[in-house]
C-alpha cells in the first residue's frame, strides 16, 4: 500500500481551492504545529540546560514545590495521553479502511503523545527546581494547542461529522482538556505572579522537606511516583547495600506523626462529649468521632476500590469481545471502503461501535484497563492502611494520656489491671487499624458482586443464576468453617500457653531438676501439654486445609453446575461464553469469601470501641491547684521541735537500744531560720479512700517540716505508703486538704516500695531526664553502694536493664530506685521503706552517706517510711501510725516524754533487731551473694566463645566479609538449607505426597480447561433437527467428561491442602520434641551462657510460626506458583513467539522479586523490632505511674511514646509502602502478559477456545504474580524459625551414658556415704580455665563437714562437681569405693539429694513437689513434712497432700520453700546430702529450724554443707577452707580456732 501523508485515492487531497481551512489534510497538519513547537523549545532545556547542572548538583528534595493545580494537572495530562491513545488507535483503524496510508489520520495524534508526555516531564523537572518562568512555554502550548484543536472541531461541525464519529467526540474532548489545562497555567500565574506582575510571590517548601530527616515521600512526590511507588526505587535498591534500619527510614512527615493525628482525633472526641454532656447516661460515640477525624481518606479508598473493581470487570468484557467474532466467519475489517463523495476530507470515520469491535483495539482497551485497575486498588490499599495506622496512632497517643491521668484507686481495686491496658494497646488498636484497612471493602463488596451476577446473567442467561445459587449457598459454610478455625485457634493458645508456663518452670529450676534427675519426668509433663496442644493444631490444620479447599473448590462447583445446565437447556455454548464466564468466576469468589472475613473484623472493631468507650470514660485523677504549682505559698504554724548539730555517725558496734536511750538533743542538727517559719507539707482533717467508699486513712492531721528529715513508722498495713501516696494525690479525698508550699510541689523525688525501673539503662534510670552531672552521679551511686554492682555489668552503667536487659536482684533494683530519687535536683523526697530489700550493712550506709550526708546536706525535705527503729535518732520529726490513723507525731524527745509505752515498744522491738544483728553481718552478706549471682551469669556468658548468630542466611556466612558483592549474595540467598530441614522434618513421603497431588492437581486443572475448548468448539447442535444416537451421545460425552476432571479436581484440592497441612503439622510436632529433648538433655553450662528469654522464644514465637503460619505461607506460595508456571505454559505452547517477550519480562520480575525480598524482610524485622519498646512503654508507665506522677515528668514520658509510636508506625508506613512497590510492579508485568498473549492470540489466529483460555490464564498471572513474591518474602522471615530452632539442635547433650551398666549399680549404693576427692581439677567448659585445681580429700562416712570461703572461692563448683554438672577434666570423686565419673549420670543424680540455695517449687501439688517420681507412699511423706516442721501447715491446706502450689510457690513464704526442700531432700533418703548455701536467702528462725533438723533427721548421713554464715558450721566434724579453686585448711573446727593465725579464725572474728 502507497504511503503518502494526505494519501493518495484522490487528486484533490492537497486541493486548497475552497479554503485552506476547508482542507482536512491541512487541518490536520496544522495540529502538528503546537507539538512540533513544544518539542523544539523544551528539548533543548531539558537536555542540555537539565542534564549538565543534574550531572553536578544533586537536587535534594527540600526543593520540592508543587506548583498550584500540582494533581489536577497530572489527572488531566493523564487523561490527554488515555485520548491521545484512543486516536491514535482511532486513526490506525480508520487508516485500514483507506486504500493507501493516510498518516494525518494518526501521525498528529502520535505527535500529540510525545509532546503531552514531554510537557509532563518538562512540569517535573521545573518543580523540582522551583523555577516557574519557564513554564511559560507550557503555557503557549496549551494555548496553540486549543486553538488548533477548536478549528478542527469547528471543521468537522462543518463537514457533518457529529457525535455518531468517534473521532469528532474525541476532538471534542481534546478541546476540553487543552482548555483545562490553559486554565491550570493561567492559575499558577495568577498565585505564583512569575510573569505579568512586578513582585514574584516567595514560597517555602513545606516543613516536613525542610527536615532532612523525613524520608517517607510519598505525600510529596508527583502523582506518577505516588501511583507507581518510584520514589521506593531508591529505598530497596538500597537495602541490597546495607540492611535497612532506623536512620534510613527517617522520621515521619507531620500530618502522619502521631500528635498531629491525636490533636484530630481527640478534637472530635471532645465534641462528641459536649453533644452527650447533658445527657446522663449517654458515652461519646467513638464511632463518630473516628469518622470526622479519618472519613474523608476512608471515603477516597473507597472511591478508589470502586473504580477499581469496575475496570476489573473489563478482563472477562474484552475476552468476550475479542473471542465471539473468531466464532463467526465475519472480516475483522472491511477495507477498500469507498469514499463518501459529500465528505470533503476523502476519508472513512468509524463510530464508536465499530472501534470497540476490533480486536486489537480491545487488546490495548484491555491492557490500560488493567494497568489502571491495578492501580486504583494499589492505591486504594495504600490509603486505607494510611488512615489505618494514623488511626492507631491517635488512639495510642489518647490511650496514653488516659493512663497517665487514670486514677490509682482504678487501678489498685482491680477495676483497671495492666493486662486489660495491654490489651487495648497491642489487641484493640490493632483491631481497629486493621478494620480500617478493610472497610473499604464491606461497601465495595456487595456492588462488586452484584455486577457480576448481573454480567453472568448477561452472558449465562438463567444458568447463572445456578452458579451464583452454589456460591452463595456453600459461602455459609465457608464461614463455619472459618468460625470453628477461629475456635481451634484460641483452644491451641489456651494449650500453647499452658506449655510456656511449664516449659518456662523448667528453664527455671533446670539445675535443680538435673541435680535431682527429674528432667526425663518434667519433660514428659511437657510432652503431655504438648499433645493436646497438637491434638487442638491438628482441629487448627483440618479446618484451614478445608479452608483452603473451599476456596479452590467452589469456583470449579460453580463452574460445574453453571456450564452443565446452560448446555442441558440447549443454549449456544460458545468460546467467548465459556472463557468470559470463567474470567467472571473468578473474580466473583473472592468478594464472597471476603465478605465474611470482613464482616468478622466489623464485629471485632464494634468490640474494641466499646471497650475504649469504657476505658476513655473511666475515673481520672483530680486535678487540684496544688498538683499543677497554682497555690500560694502556704503559711503554716512552725513545727515545735529541737533544734539540733550534726549528724551522729552510725555505730554498729553499740546496740541500738543503747543509743536510743543516749539520745541527746544537743547531738541534734541546727536549724536554719527560715525553716521554722514554713512546713514542707500540711494535711488538715484529712480522710482518704482507695475508692471502695471506705476510709483507708482517716483523721489525718501532721506537718512535715521543710529542710528536715521526717520518719514514718509503725505496723505493716498500718497505712504509711497510703500516707505518702495521700499526700502526692493519688488516693481519693473524702474529707480534709493536702496543702503544699509552692516552691515545694513543682516535683518530689518518690522511691516507691515496690522498685520500678525502666527498659533503659542504669545510668538513664538514675538521672531519669535530668542533665548528667559526673560529681553528682558519683556521689549518688557510692552514697547507695552501686559501683561495685555497676562495674560487674558488661558495659557498665550503660547496661540496658528491665524486661529487655540485665535481670538484677530485688536489692539492687532497690537501690537504683533509691539513687533515683537522691540524684533529682527537688526540694522533697520522699522514700518509701528503702531499706526492705537490703541487708543491715547497705542500710547503714544509705542512711549515713544517702539520707544523713548527702540530702540532709542539701537541705532537702526527706520524708522516709520505715520499719527500722534504730535510726529515729537521727529523725528531726517523727510520725508515728497505727490502723490509718495517726498516733503520735513529734520529735523522739517528745514521744519519749508523752508517750512513754510507745517509746518502751520501741525499744523492745530494736531489742530484738538487735539479737538478729549478732548473727547477720557475715562476709558473705545478702549483697555479696546478690553481686555473685550476678558476677557468675556474667563470667560464663562473656567466656561463652561465640554464640551462633540467629540471624546468618547458611552456617558459612558466620564470617565477616567486607566484599560487598559477597553481603549482597548472602543477604539475597534463600535459606534452602533451612527449608529442606523443614520439609524433610515432616518426613519424605509426605513430602513426596504434596509434590505429587499437587503437581497432578494442576495438570488435572489444565485438561478441565483444555476440555472446554473441546466442548465449546463441537458442532452446534439444533433442537429442532432429528439427531441420531452417536451426536446425543457425543453430546454426554462432553459433560460427563467435564464433569469426572472437574470433580477430580476438587477431590485433588481437598487431598493437596490435607497433605500441606498435614506434612507442617508432622514437622512441627518432630521439631518441638527434638527441641525440647536437645535443651532438656543440654549441659548446666549451657543454660549459663544463653539467655533465658532466647531459649523461650524458641517455644513461643519460633514454634508458634512453624505451628500456623508455615503451612498456610507454603500451600499459598505452591498453588500461586504452580498456578503461573501452568498459565505461561499454557499461553506459551498456544503461541510460541511469547518466548521472545516473556524472557525479558522473566528477567524484570527475578530483579523485582530480588530486591524486594531483602528490602521487605529488613523491614518487617523493623517493625517487630519497634513494636516491642512501645508497648513495653505503656506497660512501664502503667506500673510506674505514682512515681511519673510524683516526679511530674508526665510531658518526658508523652513525649517518647509519641517518638516510639512515630517509629514503629514510620516501619509499618514503608513495609506498605514496599508491599504496594511490589504490587505495581509485578501487576504490569502480569498486565503486559496479558497484552502480549492478547494480540499474539489474535496475531496467530488461533482458534477461539484457545484464544479465551490464553486470556483467562493471563488475567490469572496478574491476580497471582505478586502472591508469589509476597508468600516467597513472608516464607523466607518464616523459615527464620526453623533455622533459629535448627541452630539449637546443634547443641551438644550431657553424656549421660557410663562405663558402668546401671545394673551393675547396687540398689542400695552409696550405702555408707564415705567420699574421696582425689587430685580433682574442675572447670565450667573446656575453653574456660579451672574453677578448682588438684583439690583432695577425705570425707568419713556419716561426717558433717562445713565448707567455707570467700565469694569466688569454689565452694559451689565442688558442690556441682559431686553431680558432674561441670567438666571434671583430671582426677576424680569416689563414693563408696565407685568412681562416678563412670557412673550413668540418671544412676549417680538419683542417689544423691541437695539443697540449693534458692528453694525452687513447681506448679502442682505438694505431693508433686516432693516426689514427682511418685515411688513413695504417703507415710513416708508426711513424715518428711513433719521433720521439716511443715506437717501442721500442709494439713490445715485444703487437700492437704494434694494442696495446689502455685507457679514458683508463691503462696508460701521463702522460709517454708527451703524448709519444703529438706523434706525434698529427706524424702529421697539418699546417704549423702549437699546444702549449697541453703540458708542464704532465709531468715534466722528459719534457720534455726533447718540446722535442727538436719543435725537430728541427718545424724547417720554424710553432710555436706557449703557455708554462709561462718557460725552454721561451728558444730561440724570436719571444716574445709578454700581459695581460688584450692584447699587451704582442712581439719576439725576447734583445732582451727585455736589457731589464731588460721583464715578460719579471721572469718569468725568477723562473724562475730
Amino acid at each position: 500500500m502507497s504511503l503518502s501523508f494526505c494519501g493518495n485515492d484522490r487528486n484533490t487531497s492537497y486541493n486548497v481551492d475552497e479554503g485552506v481551512l476547508n482542507n482536512g489534510c491541512f487541518v490536520d497538519a496544522l495540529n502538528l504545529v503546537p507539538h512540533v513547537f513544544l518539542l523544539f523549545i523544551t528539548f533543548p532545556i531539558l537536555f542540555i540546560g537539565w542534564g549538565s547542572q543534574s550531572s553536578k548538583v544533586q537536587i535534594h528534595h527540600n526543593t520540592w514545590l508543587h506548583f498550584p493545580g500540582h494533581n489536577l494537572r497530572w489527572l488531566l495530562t493523564f487523561i490527554l495521553l488515555f485520548v491521545h491513545v484512543c486516536e491514535i488507535s482511532e486513526g490506525i483503524v480508520s487508516d485500514g479502511h483507506m486504500k493507501s496510508r493516510h498518516l494525518h489520520l494518526f501521525m498528529p495524534a502520535l505527535m500529540g503523545f510525545i509532546a503531552a508526555t514531554t510537557s509532563i516531564v518538562y512540569y517535573h523537572n521545573i518543580e523540582t527546581s522551583n523555577f516557574p518562568k519557564l513554564l511559560l512555554a507550557l503555557f503557549f502550548y496549551w494555548v496553540l494547542a486549543f486553538i488548533t484543536k477548536t478549528v478542527k472541531l469547528v471543521f468537522y461541525c462543518r463537514s457533518d461529522i457529529g457525535i455518531t464519529k468517534l473521532r469528532f467526540c474525541i476532538t471534542a474532548l481534546l478541546v476540553i482538556l487543552y482548555g483545562l489545562l490553559m486554565a491550570v497555567e493561567m492559575n499558577v500565574i495568577r498565585v505564583r505572579k512569575y510573569v505579568f506582575f512586578k513582585n514574584q510571590q516567595k514560597v517555602k517548601p513545606p516543613e516536613d522537606l525542610q527536615d532532612l530527616g523525613v524520608r517517607f515521600l510519598q505525600p510529596f512526590v508527583n502523582l506518577l511516583s505516588k501511583a507507581t511507588y518510584w520514589w521506593m526505587n531508591t529505598v530497596i535498591i538500597s537495602a541490597h547495600k546495607r540492611p535497612i534500619d532506623l536512620k534510613i527510614v527517617g522520621k515521619l512527615p507531620i500530618a502522619m506523626r502521631a500528635r498531629t493525628n491525636y490533636f484530630c482525633l481527640k478534637d472530635a472526641y471532645e465534641e462528641q462529649k459536649k453533644k452527650v454532656f447533658d445527657q446522663p447516661g449517654s458515652t461519646p460515640s467513638m464511632w463518630l468521632s473516628m469518622y470526622r477525624a479519618f472519613g474523608r481518606p476512608i471515603l477516597l479508598s473507597s472511591m478508589f476500590r470502586y473504580l477499581a473493581d469496575l475496570l476489573g470487570f473489563a478482563g472477562p468484557l474484552c475476552i468476550y469481545g475479542i473471542v465471539n467474532p473468531m466464532g463467526h466467519d465475519q472480516p475483522q475489517n472491511q477495507t477498500n471502503v469507498p469514499a463518501n463523495p459529500n465528505n470533503p476530507t476523502d476519508v472513512y470515520y468509524i463510530s464508536s461501535k465499530q472501534f470497540l469491535e476490533n480486536s486489537y483495539v480491545l487488546a490495548v482497551l484491555l491492557f490500560l484497563a488493567l494497568i489502571l485497575q491495578r492501580t486504583f486498588l494499589q492505591a486504594s490499599y495504600y490509603v486505607a492502611i494510611e488512615t489505618g495506622i494514623n488511626l492507631r496512632g491517635a488512639l495510642l497517643a489518647m490511650i496514653y494520656n488516659k493512663i497517665l491521668r487514670l486514677s490509682t484507686s482504678n487501678m489498685s481495686m482491680g477495676e483497671m489491671n495492666l493486662g486489660q491496658i495491654n490489651n487495648l494497646v497491642a489487641i484493640e488498636t490493632n483491631q481497629l487499624m486493621w478494620f480500617l484497612f478493610l472497610c473499604p471493602n464491606l461497601w465495595a463488596m456487595p456492588i462488586q458482586i452484584i455486577m457480576g451476577v448481573v454480567l453472568l446473567y448477561y452472558f449465562l442467561d438463567k444458568s447463572a443464576l445456578v452458579g451464583a445459587a452454589v456460591i452463595v449457598l456453600l459461602a455459609p459454610i465457608q464461614y463455619f468453617i472459618a468460625t470453628k478455625l477461629a475456635d481451634a485457634q484460641k483452644n491451641t493458645l489456651d494449650y500453647s500457653t499452658e506449655r510456656l508456663k511449664k516449659t518456662n518452670e523448667i528453664l527455671k529450676g533446670i539445675k535443680l531438676l538435673k541435680l535431682y534427675s527429674w528432667e526425663t519426668i518434667f519433660c514428659h509433663n511437657v510432652e503431655d501439654t504438648r499433645m493436646k496442644e497438637l491434638r487442638s493444631l491438628k482441629s487448627f490444620a483440618v479446618y484451614t486445609s478445608l479452608s483452603i479447599f473451599m476456596n479452590t473448590a467452589i469456583p470449579i462447583a460453580a463452574v460445574l453446575a453453571t456450564f452443565v445446565v446452560y448446555d442441558l437447556l440447549k443454549m449456544q455454548f460458545t468460546p467467548a461464553v465459556a472463557f468470559a464466564s470463567l474470567s467472571l468466576f473468578h473474580i466473583l469468589v473472592t468478594p464472597l469469601f471476603l465478605l465474611s472475613t470482613v464482616v468478622r473484623f466489623a464485629v471485632k472493631a464494634m468490640i474494641s470501641v466499646q471497650k475504649l468507650n469504657e476505658f476513655f470514660v473511666s475515673d481520672e485523677i483530680r486535678e487540684e491547684s496544688w498538683r499543677n504549682g497554682t497555690s500560694s505559698s502556704v503559711s503554716l504554724e512552725p513545727c515545735k521541735k529541737h533544734t539540733t548539730a550534726h549528724t551522729k555517725v552510725i555505730n554498729r558496734k553499740q546496740p541500738l537500744r543503747y543509743q536510743l536511750e543516749t539520745h541527746d538533743q544537743s547531738f541534734r542538727r541546727q536549724l536554719r531560720p527560715t525553716e521554722t517559719e514554713e512546713v514542707a507539707v500540711k494535711i488538715a482533717n484529712g480522710c482518704f479512700s482507695w475508692g471502695s467508699g471506705m476510709a483507708t486513712l482517716s483523721d489525718i492531721n501532721i506537718r512535715i517540716p521543710t529542710g528536715q528529715l521526717t520518719m514514718i513508722v509503725g505496723q505493716v498495713g498500718c497505712g504509711k505508703s497510703s500516707l505518702l501516696l495521700a499526700a502526692l494525690g493519688e488516693m481519693q479525698t473524702i474529707s480534709g486538704k493536702v496543702y503544699w508550699s509552692n516552691k515545694n510541689r513543682n516535683s518530689v523525688a518518690y522511691a516507691a516500695q515496690k522498685p520500678w525501673l525502666l527498659n533503659a539503662t542504669v545510668e538513664e534510670n538514675i538521672t531519669f531526664g535530668s542533665p548528667f552531672v559526673k560529681q553528682r552521679y558519683k556521689a549518688v551511686t557510692d552514697a547507695c553502694s552501686l559501683q561495685p554492682d555497676i562495674d560487674l555489668l558488661p558495659f557498665g552503667d550503660q547496661t540496658e536493664i528491665g524486661e529487655r536487659g540485665i535481670n538484677l536482684s530485688g536489692g539492687q533494683r532497690q537501690r537504683i530506685c533509691v539513687a533515683r530519687a537522691l540524684y533529682q535536683n527537688t526540694n522533697i523526697v520522699f522514700l518509701d521503706d528503702p531499706f526492705s530489700a537490703l541487708d543491715i550493712h547497705l542500710s547503714d550506709h544509705l542512711m549515713q552517706e544517702g539520707i544523713l550526708k548527702f540530702l540532709q546536706e542539701d537541705k532537702r525535705t526527706v520524708v522516709l517510711v520505715t520499719h527500722k527503729l534504730q535510726y529515729l535518732t537521727h529523725a528531726d520529726w517523727i510520725i508515728a501510725m497505727k490502723d490509718g490513723t495517726i498516733l503520735r507525731e513529734g520529735t523522739l524527745k517528745d514521744i519519749q516524754n508523752n508517750d512513754t509505752e510507745l517509746y518502751e515498744h520501741w525499744k523492745t522491738l530494736m531489742n530484738r533487731q538487735d539479737q538478729e544483728l549478732e548473727k547477720d553481718t557475715d562476709i558473705d552478706n545478702q549483697t555479696t551473694l546478690e553481686r555473685k549471682t550476678l558476677r557468675r551469669a556474667m563470667y560464663l556468658r562473656e567466656a561463652k566463645s561465640q554464640m551462633e548468630d540467629e540471624d546468618e542466611e547458611e552456617e558459612n556466612e558466620e564470617e565477616d566479609d567486607d566484599d560487598m558483592s559477597t553481603v549482597m549474595r548472602l543477604r539475597t540467598n534463600l535459606p534452602w538449607r533451612a527449608c529442606w530441614k523443614y520439609l524433610t522434618s515432616g518426613g519424605f513421603s509426605l513430602l513426596f505426597l504434596m509434590i505429587f497431588s499437587k503437581l497432578i492437581k494442576h495438570a488435572v486443572f489444565v485438561a478441565t480447561d483444555c476440555w472446554l475448548i473441546v466442548w465449546t468448539s463441537k458442532p452446534e447442535i439444533q433442537v429442532n433437527q432429528t439427531t441420531d444416537s452417536t451426536e446425543m451421545e457425543s453430546f454426554n460425552q462432553y459433560v460427563a467428561v467435564f464433569s469426572i476432571l472437574s470433580v477430580t479436581g476438587i477431590i485433588l484440592c481437598l487431598v493437596t491442602s490435607l497433605t500441606v497441612e498435614w506434612m507442617g503439622f508432622s514437622a512441627a510436632k518432630n521439631l518441638h520434641h527434638n527441641l525440647l529433648n536437645k535443651i532438656i538433655l543440654a549441659p548446666i553450662s549451657f543454660f549459663d551462657t544463653t539467655p533465658l528469654g532466647q531459649i523461650l522464644n524458641r517455644f513461643s514465637a519460633d514454634t508458634n510460626i512453624i505451628d500456623q503460619h508455615i503451612p498456610p505461607a507454603l500451600e499459598s506460595l505452591t498453588r500461586s506458583t504452580l498456578l503461573c508456571l501452568s498459565a505461561i505454559g499454557l499461553i506459551f505452547y498456544a503461541i510460541p513467539k511469547f518466548i521472545i517477550i516473556l524472557v525479558p519480562l522473566l528477567i524484570a520480575f527475578y530483579f523485582i522479586q530480588k530486591y524486594f525480598r531483602v528490602a521487605s524482610k529488613d523491614l518487617q524485622e523493623l517493625d517487630d523490632t519497634t513494636q516491642l519498646p512501645l508497648l513495653c512503654h505503656f506497660s512501664e508507665t502503667a506500673e510506674g505511674l505514682t512515681t511519673i506522677r510524683a516526679f511530674r515528668h508526665e510531658f518526658r514520658f508523652r513525649e517518647r511514646m509519641l517518638e516510639l509510636t512515630d517509629t514503629n508506625n514510620i516501619a509499618y508506613l514503608f513495609l506498605s509502602a514496599a508491599n504496594r512497590w511490589l504490587e505495581v510492579r509485578t501487576d504490569y508485568l502480569g498486565a503486559f502478559i496479558v497484552l502480549t498473549a492478547a494480540v499474539g492470540s489474535i496475531t496467530c489466529k488461533l482458534t477461539p477456545g484457545l484464544v479465551g483460555l490464553s486470556l483467562t490464564y493471563a488475567l490469572t498471572i496478574t491476580n497471582y504474580l505478586n502472591w508469589v513474591v509476597r508468600n516467597l518474602a513472608d516464607l523466607e522471615v518464616q523459615i527464620g524459625a526453623v533455622k533459629k530452632v535448627n541452630s539449637f539442635l546443634s547443641t551438644e547433650s550431657e553424656n549421660y551414658e557410663g562405663s558402668i551398666d546401671p545394673s551393675q549399680v547396687p540398689e542400695d549404693w552409696p550405702q555408707h556415704g564415705e567420699i574421696r576427692i582425689q587430685d580433682l581439677c574442675v572447670r565450667y567448659d573446656s575453653s574456660l580455665k579451672p574453677v578448682l585445681k588438684h583439690v583432695k580429700a577425705y570425707i568419713h562416712p556419716g561426717q558433717k563437714v562445713g565448707i567455707c570461703g570467700r565469694t569466688g572461692s569454689g565452694k559451689s563448683s565442688l558442690s556441682l562437681a559431686f553431680f558432674r554438672m561441670v567438666d571434671i577434666f583430671e582426677g576424680k570423686i569416689v563414693i563408696d569405693n565407685i568412681d562416678i565419673t563412670k557412673l550413668p549420670l540418671q544412676t549417680l543424680r538419683s542417689r544423691l539429694s541437695i539443697i540449693l540455695q534458692d528453694p525452687i517449687l513447681f506448679s502442682g501439688s505438694i505431693r508433686f513437689n516432693l516426689d514427682p517420681e511418685c515411688k513413695c507412699n504417703d507415710d513416708r511423706l508426711w513424715e518428711a513434712l513433719e521433720i521439716a516442721q511443715l506437717k501442721n501447715r500442709v494439713k490445715a491446706l485444703p487437700g492437704g497432700l494434694d494442696a495446689l502450689v502455685t507457679e514458683g510457690g508463691e503462696n508460701f513464704s521463702v522460709g517454708q520453700r527451703q524448709l519444703f526442700c529438706l523434706a525434698r531432700a529427706f524424702v529421697r533418703k539418699s546417704s549423702i546430702l549437699i546444702m549449697d548455701e541453703a540458708t542464704a536467702s532465709i531468715d534466722m528462725a528459719t534457720e534455726n529450724i533447718l540446722q535442727k533438723v538436719v543435725m537430728t533427721a541427718f545424724a547417720d548421713r554424710t553432710v555436706v554443707t557449703i557455708a554462709h554464715r561462718v557460725h552454721t558450721i561451728l558444730t561440724a566434724d570436719l571444716v574445709i577452707v578454700m581459695k581460688r579453686g584450692v584447699i587451704l585448711e582442712s581439719d576439725k573446727p576447734e583445732r582451727l580456732l585455736a589457731d589464731e593465725d588460721s583464715i578460719f579464725s579471721s572469718f569468725v572474728r568477723a562473724d562475730m
